[in-house]
């Protein structure tokens, strides 16, 4: 599975550190690695928001927003999990 990003993932993770853009990059990696092996996905923090909308956990205060297109894996926000909630809620 591919991994793409939106400009608006990137600018979600502008004010982070190195060390926490190295543990998004992981949970992106991980998140392709395991996605359509639902026995893999509980273990792996990813969950199904809305129809074809998921999230993956980094750490314990951040959430990355992803759909699936085709072959890759889109990430298109990250967030707290309040954060997760608002942008979701106004976006779908």
């Amino acid at each position: 599975m591919n991994i793409a990003t939106l400009k608006s993932f990137q600018r979600c993770l502008k004010a982070h550190d190195d060390e926490t853009l190295g543990e998004v990059l992981k949970s992106m990696n991980l998140a392709a690695s395991v996605f359509g092996q639902p026995h893999l996905h509980s273990g792996r923090g990813i969950r199904d928001l809305r129809q074809g909308i998921y999230e993956c956990r980094t750490g314990l205060d951040l959430r990355l927003v992803f759909r699936r297109k085709g072959d890759a894996l889109v990430f298109e926000f990250a967030g707290t999990h309040d954060e997760v909630r608002a942008w979701v809620k106004a976006k779908y």
